[in-house]
């Protein structure tokens, strides 16, 4: 893997609390870091105008939004992010609003993904929800449901990448969150990995936030995961 692709599938998550802040570590980052991931915390703030300014300077745009709703919510949703011009949305992995959600980009290059199971969540987790399954059982039921679904990849652990790609092929995206690089402390995720390990696995691209965020430094902290990520690609070269 290049310096040029390994940049392209390293998504930093913008989880902080104003716009301001978020501009000024994409300032920092400067062309170091071209994709940025937008989720809740940012989007009420002044997100949404963001992401808009960001794909004006060039870089790429995932918003997470986890949406779930009835389907005609989903759809109205999905076309008017579609419109926006922003590369990849979330949508939670049940088959209705996947369909709906599909049905509504179609036509448009927006690529959407199915979250499967939360990597701040373990088994225990989910029982207490309500699930029977193990985590990695529903990881690949839903992974399963998104491909037959059409949709345009899945949001899951790293670790269970290498299990979803026997299941959903090579051609979708998997984006996995929970990143650590070598020697990160793993906040309140549950399931993590490192950078080389989860490009191993199967990811196409790597969401990391705090670990360049709240770093000291953010674009050294960038440096430091693009270069495992490079590394592990000079080794499967």
């Amino acid at each position: 893997m290049n310096a040029v692709a390994a940049r392209d599938r390293l998504i930093v998550g913008l989880d902080v609390p104003t716009v301001e802040q978020a501009s000024h570590i994409v300032e920092k980052l400067g062309d170091v870091v071209s994709f940025y991931k937008i989720g809740h915390q940012l989007a009420f703030v002044g997100g949404l105008d963001l992401a808009h300014d960001l794909k004006a300077q060039g870089k790429s745009v995932f918003l997470d939004m986890k949406l779930l709703d009835i389907d005609n919510t989903v759809a109205k949703g999905v076309e008017n992010i579609a419109k926006m011009g922003v590369d990849m949305l979330t949508i939670h992995a049940y088959p209705k609003a996947m369909q709906a959600a599909v049905d509504a980009a179609d036509g448009s290059s927006l690529c959407l993904l199915a979250v499967t199971v939360l990597t701040s969540m373990d088994a225990d987790d989910l029982a207490d929800a309500g699930y029977h399954d193990a985590p990695e059982t529903l990881v690949l039921k839903r992974a399963t449901q998104a491909k037959e679904a059409g949709m345009g990849g899945i949001v899951a652990s790293a670790l269970e990448a290498r299990a979803i790609r026997e299941v959903i092929g090579t051609e979708m995206a998997l984006v996995t969150p929970g990143i650590r690089p070598s020697g990160a402390d793993k906040g309140d995720q549950k399931r993590v990995m490192s950078p080389g390990d989860a490009l191993s696995a199967g990811a196409s691209h790597l969401v990391v936030a705090r670990p360049v965020v709240a770093a000291d430094d953010p674009l050294v902290a960038a440096r430091q995961i693009l270069g495992e990520m490079e590394y592990q690609g000079e080794q499967h070269a």
